[in-house]
């Protein structure tokens, strides 16, 4: 091995443990997980230099679309009030979706380097969680916080967030977990695995019980019950016993997901006068949007329900008007393409091998995805910039598990192959000592 090689090498390894590091980090610490990713990068640049050999980049299945978003984002720059912050905050949120995106996507290739991403996405969520109840233990009164509206509720008084900004965005991140945790619990064919697995799906339960967050309880129940009508009627009634302790032991929580459907607060309200306000801003901008970031500059103009109340609205509390906003109809398009193209990638994929973790996985990231698409209807959870770096590394771990699967099963494929040339050519040697013929007469010179 040259030196070269050794240094290539010895990159690649930097590579992989920055990738492992931000994907611990994500739910942890933002920031130190983009240090990690900058890190990853400095890594790969720097490999692109030394090996020729990885300069050969993979099309990943929705390039185009992602490509399309990035772009149509940046042209709205120039439509933005202030294009001086569109750029910045551009840059610095774009620039680390994709480049999470694109490292992942470039650098992971190997079931098992897949596996250990997952096990740190894993890991850091298991300390999310308890950092979560330590939170509903020991945790500070969050009635101040205009996270519930007092009047229509005044008996709750605490809701979790744990490392996220508030319980809402916890409650999405928990969702996600959920799907993954459900996903593996029935393509894993371990059962210790399972029953380790059936555990976490409880205390994820209860944890997102108690952020109070009313969409998300809904959302993962209707992901659960689907899946129960359509490929597990078991599922049904697990369903049912845990949901039915839940409320038994907290009455209030019964209160708060009722409510959707029994009462109307300031929070709905305000939500359906922002949807009213987006959809104006749309009509009025609907090619290249009001700028990338720009909602809380341009929501003022548009303003008909607070009517000019000191309250800064930073986006339109759903994903798919917020991004129609902000960056145009076609830029919308653009993401949702590359949105529900990936998690019909991972839903319909065929990748598989014997112990069920890959089936698992793929699985665990079209229910995360289904998942955020319907929380995305009340709030645009892909704001909050873990989430987002969550969503595009979720993205590239569904397309390396396609081409790492397609990659072992060509192999396979090959080496049947190469089984039965060799048991065909053993079978034309006997019948060739048989009959007297040497094997070089029978036209078959050698095994290869």
């Amino acid at each position: 091995m040259t030196a070269k090689d050794s240094l290539s090498d010895y990159l690649a390894g930097g590579i992989y443990y920055a990738i492992l590091l931000e994907a611990f980090l994500i739910a942890l610490s933002p920031p130190l997980a983009t240090a990690a990713l900058l890190l990853g990068v400095i890594f790969w640049l720097a490999r692109l230099v030394v090996d020729k050999e990885c300069r050969r980049f993979r099309r990943l299945p929705y390039d185009v679309p992602a490509a399309l978003f990035a772009l149509l984002g940046a042209v709205s720059i120039f439509v933005s009030p202030d294009r001086g912050f569109s750029f910045y905050n551009y840059y610095n949120l774009v620039g680390v979706y994709l480049l999470t995106y694109l490292l992942i996507g470039q650098n992971v290739q190997a079931s098992q380097d897949i596996r250990k991403i997952v096990y740190a996405l894993g890991l850091s969520c298991v300390l999310v969680v308890l950092y979560g109840f330590y939170q509903f233990a020991f945790g500070i009164d969050t009635s101040t916080m205009k996270w519930v509206d007092g009047d229509a509720f005044p008996e709750l008084k605490k809701r979790v967030f744990s490392t996220w900004e508030n319980p809402n965005i916890l409650a999405g991140y928990l969702d996600v977990a959920m799907c993954f945790a459900f996903a593996f619990f029935v393509k894993m064919r371990d059962q210790r695995r399972r029953i380790a697995l059936g555990a976490a799906l409880v205390l994820l339960a209860a944890c997102l019980a108690m952020t109070y967050a009313r969409m998300a309880f809904l959302v993962v129940a209707l992901i659960f019950i689907l899946y129960g009508m359509f490929r597990d009627g078991r599922v049904l009634l697990a369903v049912g016993i845990v949901a039915g302790a839940l409320f038994l032991l907290d009455p209030a929580l019964l209160d708060r997901v009722t409510s959707v459907f029994t009462r109307v607060d300031t929070s709905s309200e305000m939500r359906l006068a922002l949807w009213e306000s987006t959809l104006a801003m749309i009509g009025d901008h609907p090619f290249f949007g009001i700028g990338w970031g720009a909602y809380w500059m341009v929501y003022p103009e548009y303003d008909f329900y607070l009517q000019g109340a000191d309250v800064l609205i930073v986006h339109a509390h759903n994903m798919y008007l917020n991004y129609a906003a902000e960056i145009g109809v076609v830029g919308a398009v653009s993401f949702l393409w590359f949105f529900f193209g990936t998690m019909g990638l991972a839903f319909f994929s065929k990748v598989h091998d014997s112990e069920g973790f890959r089936q698992g996985l793929m699985l665990g990231i079209s229910l995360a995805f289904f998942s955020i698409a319907l929380n995305g209807l009340t709030d645009d959870v892909l704001f909050n910039i873990p989430s987002s770096m969550l969503l595009w590394l979720l993205a590239a771990l569904a397309a390396v598990t396609e081409f790492a699967g397609n990659e072992e099963d060509e192999a396979i494929v090959m080496d049947e192959l190469a089984a039965r040339k060799r048991q065909k050519l053993r079978e034309l040697r006997q019948r060739a000592k048989e009959g007297g013929e040497s094997p070089k007469n029978s036209g078959e010179e050698s095994e290869n």
